[in-house]
């Protein structure tokens, strides 16, 4: 059963989602692999202290933070990744580390990766390390009121910007 507070706000909005039961997951891209769901699909959810104060991040589970990016784009110049022991009690109903995107639910503003908005349907952890949900990309953003931002997450694949090798001396080669 998904957190109860989110399954009683998506009916009252008369919001149709799709509830999937997946043998146990913790991590992002491991949820993904359970519930069939390409990784970039999958949003996952990041708890962040934003000066001193809690808020959520929403970005593909395929994506990381870059810290130094994401205070520039929230225009801060202090945030940090909160400890779950911070974080676990505004969470009641949910399995520590299977929060649902719904800051607004617990009184957190919500910064979500604009490349998710591209996703015709968002899915995402409900509350326990074996569901998942998966609701219309449109719905999730009129009830929710994400805030997009554009920098601050990259893929763990992509190429630093800055690479240093050894070749009898350092050398610094810049890549675009």
């Amino acid at each position: 059963m998904p957190v109860e507070s989110l399954k009683n706000f998506l009916d009252a909005h008369q919001v149709r989602y799709v509830l999937t039961q997946h043998s146990p997951a913790y991590t992002a891209q491991e949820i993904a692999q359970s519930a069939h769901i390409c990784g970039k699909m999958l949003a996952k959810t990041v708890i962040i202290l934003m000066d001193g104060k809690m808020a959520m991040t929403v970005m593909p589970a395929t994506s990381r933070i870059r810290w130094d990016r994401l205070s520039r784009a929230m225009g801060t110049d202090f945030i940090e990744l909160a400890d779950e022991e911070e974080f676990q009690d505004a969470f009641p109903e949910c399995e520590l580390g299977a929060m649902p995107p719904f800051g607004n639910l617990y009184g957190m503003s919500v910064y979500m990766d604009e490349e998710l908005r591209e996703l015709e349907n968002i899915s995402f952890s409900a509350g326990s390390h074996s569901e998942t949900l998966t609701m219309s990309m449109s719905d999730y953003t009129d009830l929710v009121k994400p805030i997009s931002i554009t920098e601050g997450f990259v893929k763990p694949s992509a190429t630093p910007p800055l690479q240093r090798h050894r070749l009898g001396r350092l050398q610094v080669h810049r890549h675009a």
